[in-house]
């Protein structure tokens, strides 16, 4: 096993499951996907650390916690189709791919789309569309979706989004609040939506039509 190799699997065991993930299927998958292959070069000795790291235009790839947590709030088993919000790097894209039969992606940023775009084509991760443009929008045309995962801090729950999800769906994105974000899964079922806490995180802001304006 090789350093880096070596470094996931601690990763797995120490900031994982140890910490409360307990989604086998999630931790498999965050043990199969290299990180390291979504960080830039200079940064890939620390692509195991327990945090958040740059990854150009102000965004960050998330701390493998926070990727594991929203992968396992989502409860998937592998044949839904998943809109995640704020692709960034591609690294959650990746994760998610090995959980559900599609994923589709949705980044602001067309310099990290193309990033990301390769880092998937580099992996042979096929059951993957990448988009660009405002996710705080969704995909209407799309919809609906069984999951939505969203990695960006919403003002209020976004209705558009909750309006997007299936029935037995779940969308997990973090709200924002005034020290920090909640980390928030909601459930729709027969129409009614439960909302649930994860815990406490940190977030870039969502932007976007509904979400924050680009200024602030």
């Amino acid at each position: 096993m090789d350093e880096l190799a070596a470094a996931r699997a601690r990763m797995v065991e120490r900031q994982l499951r140890r910490r409360g993930i307990g989604d086998e299927r999630v931790l498999a998958a965050m043990g199969e996907v290299p990180r390291e292959e979504f960080v830039p070069e200079r940064g890939r000795g620390r692509a195991y650390s327990d945090a958040a790291l740059p990854i150009g235009a102000g965004q960050t790839i998330s701390q493998p916690w926070i990727v594991a947590a929203i992968c396992q709030a989502l409860e998937l088993r592998g044949e839904e189709l998943v809109l995640e919000i704020g692709t960034g790097s591609g690294y959650s894209a990746a994760v998610l791919a090995r959980l559900a039969a599609r994923v589709i992606g949705v980044e602001r940023h067309e310099s990290l789309a193309a990033e990301a775009r390769d880092a998937l084509d580099r992996l042979g991760v096929g059951n993957v569309e990448l988009l660009v443009g405002d996710g705080s929008r969704g995909l209407p045309d799309r919809a609906p979706f069984e999951a939505i995962a969203v990695h960006a801090a919403a003002p209020p729950p976004p209705r558009t989004l909750l309006g997007q999800l299936a029935d037995g769906g779940r969308l997990v994105v973090p709200i924002a609040g005034e020290r920090d974000d909640m980390l928030t899964v909601f459930r729709r079922r027969r129409g009614e939506l439960a909302r649930e806490g994860i815990g406490p995180c940190r977030f870039v802001p969502l932007v976007g039509e509904e979400g924050f304006a680009p200024d602030q």
